[in-house]
């Protein structure tokens, strides 16, 4: 049994539970390997998929806008685009960087043009830019929702102040308002969202969709010496969650993916799942065969017991 659809915030958009993080196309997964990957989740029940224009400028070659493109060529092989959910960002793919009006309306042209559509269902801000005023930025944005161009707003990397500055703005000039906001949250990175992020959340109501929600993979279990981390593709991010307390919160997800028979990342998505306005934590596979996994967190049921000795084992992490 699948858990219900999310809506997002106050959209009309309906999303499996699990989005799939888009960050591995063209970077660790070739073109074919991603085609194959978002075939397969599509099959599976997904319908959400996250990028952004920066996606994956960091690879030698790369000059970004490979992962839009490669979604953009999948959806009209497939013919698909209306029953997929596209979620893009604005902000950190030089030259474009910061949220300028003139950078967010040419940003959106170029992630249309790789995207090969008309619209984007949800458009982020990819991180706060404090050297633009907030009316100008959200002006903007305005403005592609007015157009067509895109049909919700979303924010990331923004802190609990800036969030409620951004959708005050939007509220006293009649802006269209972000309905959901993707924050670093996972098992073993808790506290700067639940404590800054999350009081501004619940009260402006937005969904959230999660990132690094695996800890770059640290909480799938496969890291277990300091020479698997050494292996790693993301092995800084990897590394950077390593400690003793987060080796007894791993033990503790192993032991409850023990008791339902999943893998550990099953555990760590559907603990997620578990939190209050999380609808959508991101997830990325490499290769078909690491799907499995991650869509199993929406079809799990957590005890009240497991969640309570989870987050016990995380806490102040």
């Amino acid at each position: 049994m699948t858990k219900e659809s999310r809506v997002l915030g106050s959209s009309d958009l309906s999303v499996f539970p699990i989005c799939l993080g888009g960050n591995t196309f063209g970077w660790t997964a070739d073109a074919a390997e991603s085609v194959e990957v978002l075939d397969a989740f599509v099959a599976d029940g997904g319908n959400f998929v996250d990028t952004a224009d920066a996606y994956s400028r960091w690879k030698p070659g790369n000059s970004g806008g490979e992962s839009e493109q490669i979604i953009g060529d999948w959806m009209r092989a497939r013919g698909n685009r209306s029953s997929v959910v596209v979620a893009t960002k604005v902000g950190k793919l030089a030259p474009l960087e910061g949220l300028s009006a003139s950078t967010i309306a040419t940003a959106a042209e170029d992630s249309l043009r790789r995207l090969q559509t008309d619209y984007i269902d949800v458009y982020y801000a990819h991180a706060d830019d404090e050297s633009v005023p907030v009316e100008e930025s959200a002006a903007a944005f305005n403005q592609l929702v007015v157009d067509g161009k895109v049909r919700h707003l979303a924010l990331s990397n923004y802190t609990g102040e800036r969030l409620e500055e951004f959708l005050a703005c939007c509220e006293v000039n009649g802006f269209a308002k972000p309905i959901l906001f993707q924050p670093h949250y996972n098992l073993v990175f808790r506290s700067e969202y639940e404590s800054d992020m999350a009081p501004a959340v619940d009260k402006l109501g937005l969904s959230v969709a999660s990132y690094f929600s695996l800890a770059s993979g640290f909480l799938t279990g496969k890291y277990a010496t300091a020479e698997d981390i050494a292996g790693a593709a993301r092995k800084a991010g990897v590394s950077s969650y390593d400690n003793p307390q987060a080796r007894q919160v791993l033990a503790k997800v192993a032991e409850v993916a023990q008791a339902h028979s999943v893998d550990s990342a099953t555990v760590a998505l559907a603990w997620l799942l578990t939190r209050a306005h999380v609808d959508a934590p991101i997830a990325s596979a490499r290769v078909v065969s690491q799907l499995p996994a991650l869509m199993a967190a929406a079809r799990i049921q957590l005890s009240a017991d497991e969640v309570a000795s989870l987050t016990s084992a995380s806490n102040g992490l």
